[in-house]
């Protein structure tokens, strides 16, 4: 990912209002976020705990999307639709995005079991234990990213395009 200025992240949101987006707290990392190693940037807002935010790119745009967190816990440890980890260090949780456009202001949402504190990229990289000898973990290392990517971008453009 390339990096973003403050204003390109705020101006970036397809599912916020003005007031929304001129309101976000940006993550506390924002100045060191290690870019090229980010799908997403993705972080939880410090001064509204049920709301996160993803930037992503899409179509060589950035787009950004405002999640709600739903209220309520799940009976069982989900798996993150987006980085599909089974051995996550850290909770999954049930986020709605606002639908884009006329959607969006029908009140349509699109709603998401993801990492909590939207970790992904760091859970996609993580090497996991060797299944079998001769097996490349490096080589699934870059599937997983790649995989990430796809479904990140697939949801981003379900946002933006009120699907």
């Amino acid at each position: 990912m390339l990096p973003l200025t403050e204003k390109q992240i705020r101006s970036s949101f397809i599912n916020a209002s003005l007031r929304e987006r001129k309101a976000i707290t940006l993550p506390a990392h924002f100045d060191t976020a290690d870019w090229e190693n980010l799908e997403f940037l993705g972080w939880r807002d410090a001064k509204l705990p049920l709301v996160g935010y993803v930037v992503t790119v899409l179509d060589e745009e950035p787009v950004g999307i405002m999640f709600r967190k739903a209220e309520g816990n799940t009976r069982s440890r989900p798996q993150c639709s987006w980085c599909e980890d089974v051995d996550l260090p850290n909770d999954v949780v049930f986020f709605n995005a606002k639908a884009g456009g006329q959607a969006g202001r029908d009140g349509d949402t699109i709603g998401l079991l993801v990492c909590a504190n939207f970790e992904c990229p760091t859970n996609v990289r993580t090497l996991k234990s060797l299944p079998y000898r001769g097996f490349d973990r490096e080589a699934e290392v870059l599937r997983r990213i790649g995989v990430l990517r796809e479904h990140v971008q697939n949801f981003a453009q379900r946002v933006r395009d009120g699907k």
